[in-house]
């Protein structure tokens, strides 16, 4: 049976691998995927996912610009980079809904995907966007969150208890870890002259690195810290979940990482986002209510 999902976007920089894959795993299952921005403008990926261009100390230099060395290690794979061609003629995507006008009564589900530079804080910090998170939890209905998504989640607070949606549920989101990582590398041997395109939020003078993570933020947010979970240092498959080089596909879903808290399943990063579809199909086939 074909069900209406909502995926909202920001205007720009979302990741195209977390959206692209989404929806062709969706679409492919037979599904329809309505796209939302907040002003029903048509939505554009973070270009440097994409391309790689810019990711490498000489990309400001013209003659060099399009030689990439870890703009290839760190940009969208090929599998979605095909799978975001194909989305640009979609044409729910070429016309989106805007935020105002979106109502969980007309979704079966809910997608909400990620991306980390300075365009998703329109898309964070959307209040209509909370707002509309909180009436799918309330209603019970699946949602799949990645990334940053699993913190536009976790900031949607319920009016009639004054907690987050995710308070009193096991989430997992992208890790500290992970995202230091990726900051580190970029600020010490790729785009120096802007150190800070990895930390969407940055912390001010006085406050601990990493207090603003997406996983410290996600936590403060929960009912526990404890029910933010990583990958278990026993897991079987613990290098591949975590090493950051290993991506899941539809085929092997060793390598993702995915937690699933009635009917709200979550992800880390692109590297599970096969598993995260396929786990989110199951959600709408099998409600847990």
């Amino acid at each position: 049976m074909t069900m209406k999902i909502l995926m909202p976007l920001p205007q720009g920089d979302f990741d195209p691998s977390e959206v692209a894959m989404s929806w062709s795993i969706l679409r492919d299952a037979g599904h329809e995927i309505i796209f939302a921005t907040p002003a029903g403008q048509i939505a554009a990926a973070d270009p440097i996912m994409l391309s790689g261009i810019g990711l490498d100390f000489w990309s400001r230099i013209p003659i060099l610009r399009h030689l990439k060395l870890i703009g290839l290690l760190l940009r969208a794979k090929p599998w979605a980079r095909r799978a975001y061609v194909h989305l640009q003629d979609d044409a729910n995507f070429r016309v989106p809904q805007s935020y105002a006008d979106l109502r969980a009564a007309d979704f079966a589900g809910l997608i909400l995907p990620g991306g980390h530079a300075q365009g998703m804080k329109l898309y964070l910090e959307s209040k209509p966007l909370q707002d509309l998170v909180v009436e799918f939890f309330e209603a019970d209905k699946p949602v799949g969150a990645i990334c940053h998504g699993v913190l536009l989640a976790a900031r949607s607070i319920s009016p009639h208890t004054g907690l987050s949606v995710l308070h009193g549920r096991r989430t997992t989101a992208l890790t500290w870890q992970q995202e230091r990582t990726a900051w580190r590398l970029n600020r010490y041997a790729g785009r120096f002259w802007d150190p800070d395109y990895y930390r969407t939020y940055r912390e001010g003078a006085d406050e601990p690195e990493g207090f603003w993570s997406v996983e410290a933020e996600v936590k403060r947010l929960l009912a526990k810290p404890e029910d933010f979970l990583d990958v278990p240092r026993d897991d079987a498959h613990h290098f591949a979940k975590t090493s950051g080089i290993v991506f899941d596909s539809l085929d092997n879903a060793k390598p993702a990482w995915i937690v699933r808290d009635r009917n709200y399943v979550s992800a880390r990063w692109p590297g599970d986002v096969h598993t995260f579809a396929k786990t989110f199909l199951q959600l709408l086939a099998t409600p847990d209510n």
